[in-house]
This record gives C-alpha cells, structure tokens and sequence, in this order.
C-alpha cells in the first residue's frame, strides 16, 4: 500500500486512519491484549507512519489511555505514529453508577467526561489528553470534537452565537499550539458537514474528518462540491463512519440510533440495505468492500478512517480498500437508483 501525501503538512503518511472508538469500550468492553493485538496488526499491515485517531470522548479518555500503554509495550517508536486527539472532553471523577455522557454507549469505563468548548478548555483537553497517553507520545494533530453536536444543543439564537464563538475560541488556542510547534495541524471531527462548511469562513483548516456525511447510502451533491473548495486549499480530507454505525454491514444502530423495523422510516433503511445485499451478491462483491471503495471514490478525499474490534479483520479491511469492483456493480447500482445515476466517480 503506497503511502498519501499530504502537501499542507509536509506528511507522507499511510492512506488509512486508524479509529480507535472501540479501544474507549464503545458499546461492549474488549481485553486490553486484544486492543494492544488490534493496534499491532494495524501497524504491520500499513506503511509508516500509522495516524492513530482518537479522541478524549472515547471512554472518558479510556482510549487514550489504551493508546499509549499499548505502543510502549510494543516498543512503538514515537516517529512511526502520528495521534490524532480530537479535543472537547475532560475527563473527570465517575460519581455517578453510570457516566452522565452519551448514557448507553460506553461501558465499562472508571471515568466520566465534560464538555469543555472555549480557548481554555480545550487547552485543558490538550494538556489532559497528554497526559493520559503518557511518556513517549503526544497528541500531534489536535481538532474540535462533534461542533456540530454542540451547536444543536443551543437553547436560542443567542445560545448558539455564544457556542460558536466557543468554538472560534477554541481554534485559537489551537491555531497557538500550532504556531508553537506543539502540534502539526489542526482539523474537524463532525457529523454534520455544514458545520466544518461554518467554520471554514473563519478558521484555516489544514484536515477535516467528515463522518457519517458521504457514504454508498447519502452523498449530497452539494457536498462533493465542498470537498472540491477544500481540496483547492490543500486540505486534508479523511472520510470516516461511511457504514453509518454499522447498520449497512448487518447492525440494529443507524448513525447510532437503534432502527425499529416496524417504523416506516426505518424500515425504508432497511430495504435499501436489503437491496444492496442482493445486488453485491449478483456480483460477488462484499457489501464491505462496496462501501469502502465508495466512500474513497471522491478524488478530493485523501484518507480513509476504519476501525476494528478483531485482529484477524485487519488484513482483509486492508485489501477491501485496494480491490477492484466490476464496473457492471455500479451501474447495476445506479439503474436500480440505489446511488446517484449522474455520480461520476464510479
């Protein structure tokens, strides 16, 4: 696998991101040696340096803390790794029997998280997040977490024009830590792309991770266009959670939102998933490997963020990204208007 380079960072790095969400016990608690065995594999089965992505939100700092323990037992030199930390949680005290975060998603954590969107606390979220990777790493990409998620919870039109200067507060103090050398650059983590489309017009932005925004299943037009301004820039597109939670691949959670067959909403879901299992059989295609090579399709997009609770998944989810699919397989899939007949990228 041929390394990508990243021209606004001076970067030649490995085309995939490695996601860490599982490493923080996302939904079902994992042994540290299978997370440590999980990470291993990823860092032979990719050219050097691995981005690892993770974020303070991930188990309350859990996955940090996994991180770092797992690359000194391996004896990781620091210069084969670049992390990623995606800032605006602190952990903090578990006083509760359950985290008071995202209630249900975590499990099995000893810790709780905070908010923490300003110029201040995002240092803090630096600073903590440092700290809990330990000796030999630090975080050399920093971002603002779920702006998106922080924006929606606003109460009024003033409530949000205070969180988005909470926000440009932020970048500040990371636009700082870059000037100083502390990290390489500085991006988005966010679900909602119109979010990162805000901040662009007062942020420069050298990555942006898009989530849960372009995959098989959703790709607005209006978005390619997007990636097309950010790519004049130069910036580093990474698309990620192009399986909407899973629930493409077979899982109950779309966007991580349990889906209700009997629910005509969802139950249209369902169907498109349906059909698109028929169609990749036809074809003998996997619908992983549908999904993945879609979401990579967009010239403009640089990296490919995948994550893995199994070791033995990583050298198959390596080559799923590099196979060819028949050309037949996407115009089957657009005369059957399961994607956008006029997409041009397939």
């Amino acid at each position: 696998m041929k390394k990508c380079t990243i021209e606004r960072l001076n970067l030649d790095v490995a085309p995939i991101v490695v996601g860490t969400g599982a490493f923080g016990n996302l939904y079902e608690a994992h042994p540290f040696a299978t997370k440590m065995e999980v990470l291993k594999q990823w860092l032979e089965h990719l050219p050097k340096p691995v981005v690892i992505d993770t974020a303070g939100k991930y188990g309350a700092g859990l996955s940090l803390e996994v991180i770092g323990e797992a690359l000194r037992t391996l004896n990781v030199k620091p210069e084969d790794v670049i992390v990623s930390n995606k800032l605006a949680w602190k952990r903090v005290p578990l006083t509760t029997p359950e985290p008071t975060f995202e209630p249900g998603a975590w499990v099995e954590i000893e810790h709780d998280a905070v908010q923490q969107i300003s110029y201040q606390g995002i240092l803090d979220c630096w600073n903590q997040g440092n700290e809990i990777l330990g000796e030999g790493f630090d975080s050399k990409m920093g971002s603002v977490h779920d702006p998106d998620e922080y924006l929606a919870a606003a109460t009024s039109e003033d409530d949000r024009r205070q969180r988005f200067d909470d926000i440009l507060g932020a970048y500040k103090a990371l636009s700082e830590l870059k000037e100083q050398g502390e990290v390489l650059g500085i991006g988005v983590g966010s679900k909602d792309w119109k979010t990162v489309r805000d901040i662009c017009e007062h942020v420069d932005l050298d990555w942006v991770m898009f989530a849960n925004s372009f995959t098989i299943h959703r790709h607005p037009e209006d978005l390619l266009e997007f990636f097309q301004q950010l790519h004049k820039k130069n910036v580093w597109l990474i698309n990620s959670a192009v399986f909407h939670g899973g629930f493409l691949l077979g899982g109950g959670f779309y966007d991580y939102v349990e889906m209700d067959p009997e629910n005509p909403e969802d139950a249209k879901k369902f169907e498109w998933r349906d059909r698109l299992n028929t169609i990749c059989e036809r074809f003998s295609v996997k619908p992983f490997s549908a999904c993945t090579q879609f979401a990579c399709s967009p010239p403009e997009i640089t990296s490919f963020a995948m994550a893995t609770t199994s070791p033995k998944r990583v050298a198959s989810n390596v080559s799923a990204i590099q196979e060819q699919i028949p050309p037949e397989f996407w115009e089957a899939m657009k005369a059957e208007g399961m994607i956008d007949p006029g997409y041009p990228h397939v």
